[in-house]
């Protein structure tokens, strides 16, 4: 595989604030890596490091082959980029703003209109290319933003909340965007969203305090919840014994009464590190006869595993 972006000990000091800590890892293409960490963490400024807006203390990025140090107009003319907030010219239109950019990236006149066109109608954009940016909604503003940030088919993407502001409808059409891009290109991607990372993300990190905390798949992540593998039950009668009866299995390592309702008993069953319980926990059900409406195995829990990783007391700040 193609390795597109080298991301080398990068450190970021502002003054005697450390926002990012000895940060390395590669990005290779075809790769959807979902950056992830609590405000503070440092995502940003790593983004704005590897795209060449703020100078590293220590380290440095490669895209494409490209220093962004040593190269830092061929680094950046391989790599679309969409900030945070998505600042833009409020006074131009989206045509208008395209048209600046296809200019300044280089775009050869006789390809603008054609490349203009594309990037705005893959984020639906035709019905306000000629209004004021300013007068456009959040949302709308993200979509120019991206739209700039595509314009010229860079091998190289990196969003920061690139669905921040968007309806649901429009979160999912910027994901099958992201999912039919990623063939070509490495993308970068930072969100607060962790359904988003399940969603398009093929590979996840983790940072904390300016440094990276985990670096799996989100399925591998998801194994790390204490969810994963648990099994929830619903039966009719009988809860009391139920509870007790499940946590004298070997294999549980603790049963959590949900509400009743209606005749209903249900409970969460939580198994011990790396177990599978959902065959144990039916064979007791079995033995005692009780009159099962619901037995379910959850998957695991991002939300869990972040919190986990990222707490104040977890080794591991956005500056």
């Amino acid at each position: 595989m193609t390795v597109m972006v080298q991301i080398k000990s990068l450190r970021k000091e502002f003054g005697p604030i450390l926002a990012v800590d000895d940060v390395s890892f590669d990005v290779v293409r075809g790769e959807v890596l979902g950056f992830l960490g609590p405000n503070g963490a440092g995502k940003s400024t790593t983004m704005k490091m590897v795209t060449g807006f703020l100078a590293p203390t220590a380290g440095t990025a490669v895209v494409c082959g490209h220093d962004v140090k040593e190269e830092p107009i061929k680094a950046k003319a391989k790599i679309g980029y969409l900030p945070e907030g998505a600042p833009l010219y409020g006074d131009m239109t989206p045509e208008g703003l395209l048209k600046f950019i296809a200019e300044v990236r280089g775009i050869p006149r006789s390809k603008r209109k054609a490349a203009i066109e594309l990037a705005a109608g893959r984020v639906q954009l035709e019905g306000v290319m000629r209004q004021p940016i300013e007068t456009l909604s959040k949302g709308y503003k993200r979509r120019v933003g991206l739209a700039q940030a595509i314009l010229h088919d860079p091998d190289v993407l990196i969003l920061d909340e690139p669905t921040d502001g968007l309806d649901p409808n429009q979160k999912f059409e910027v994901r099958q965007l992201i999912h039919e891009m990623s063939g070509e290109k490495a993308i970068i991607l930072s969100t607060h969203i962790l359904e988003e990372v399940g969603a398009v993300c093929s590979r996840a990190i983790v940072i904390s305090r300016g440094r990276i905390v985990a670096d799996e798949t989100p399925q591998d992540l998801e194994t790390r919840s204490r969810h994963y593998n648990a099994v929830r039950v619903s039966v009719r009668g009988g809860a009391e014994k139920l509870v007790a009866e499940l946590k004298r299995l070997e294999r549980v390592s603790s049963v959590e009464s949900l509400e009743s309702a209606n005749g209903v008993a249900e409970c969460r069953v939580f198994p011990k590190p790396g177990a599978s319980i959902v065959a144990d926990v039916s064979q007791r059900l079995k033995d005692l006869n009780l009159q099962v409406d619901g037995l379910t195995v959850e998957p695991g829990r991002l939300d869990d595993v972040f919190r986990s990783l990222t707490k104040p007391s977890s080794q591991g700040g956005d500056a």
